[in-house]
């Protein structure tokens, strides 16, 4: 029996279940649009300049690659979990294979990702949000889609970690708190500004907004290419470290 790289039956079960699933359309999709229609297009600002565009696209951008690191981490660390619960090793009985279960994963944890970032795009086109040109925003789109995937490592020791479907609630939960004190949610200055330079969300934002802001703080201040730069390698490496130390871990279970 000859193995496949992609089912597309299981990816259509996949979707559907990751659809009906509460965590997955509440944290990945309503979260962000509802974020950035609360501070981006309703607060009364989202019209003033903001770099190379308005507030509503800071905003926007803001929230479209918050949802996008959470989609990868959130189904990523569930994917990590079942493959532990030992439905990778079923799946390794079938045509599928353990290959293709883990690219029908990642297929759907991109798609979801893409579909959050549609989502506050499309709202953030509707309600105002401009930028200076037009290809600001495929880069940014791109930079997020891009940079995300680091999160996607994020999850998969999250679930390594956390042999249970909780790990794809955790892996949310806990890039909510990231993004909070990562200077997504509220523009932060002084000694919270510089404490958020080194948590996990604070280069991939900041790399995200840069068409927009050319690494313009909201407070005046202005960070060099470098920082977000090293902050997202940094966070890259520990998070393929923390896959390694999962592995360990679930093997120790064993």
């Amino acid at each position: 029996m000859s193995n496949v790289t992609i089912s597309p039956t299981m990816l259509r079960v996949e979707a559907l279940r990751q659809i009906r699933n509460p965590y997955t359309l509440a944290f990945t999709i309503a979260m962000p649009v509802a974020m950035y229609l609360l501070f981006g297009a309703t607060a009364g600002y989202g019209s003033l300049s903001a770099g190379n565009g308005n507030v509503a696209f800071y905003v926007m951008v803001s929230m479209a690659a918050y949802g996008t690191a959470v989609a990868m981490s959130s189904l990523t660390s569930l994917a990590a979990a079942e493959a532990q619960q030992g439905w990778g090793r079923q799946l390794a009985m079938t045509p599928l294979g353990s290959t293709g279960y883990a690219i029908t994963k990642l297929i759907t944890a991109v798609t979801f990702a893409i579909v959050a970032l549609l989502a506050v795009f499309v709202a953030g086109w509707l309600t105002g949000a401009q930028a200076s040109d037009g290809w600001r925003w495929l880069a940014c789109a791109a930079i997020i889609l891009t940079l995300g995937l680091m999160f996607g490592l994020y999850g998969l020791g999250v679930g390594l970690f956390f042999k249970s479907d909780s790990a794809a609630a955790l892996a949310s939960i806990s890039m909510t708190f990231f993004a909070f004190f990562g200077n997504v949610f509220i523009p932060l200055d002084g000694l919270m500004l510089d404490i958020a330079r080194f948590t996990p969300v604070y280069g991939f934002v900041a790399l995200s907004r840069w068409p927009l802001t050319e690494g313009m703080l909201t407070t005046g201040q202005t960070d060099a290419l470098w920082v977000p730069i090293v902050n997202v390698v940094v966070w890259s490496a520990l998070f393929a470290l923390l896959v390694a130390a999962g592995i360990r871990r679930s093997r120790s279970r064993r």
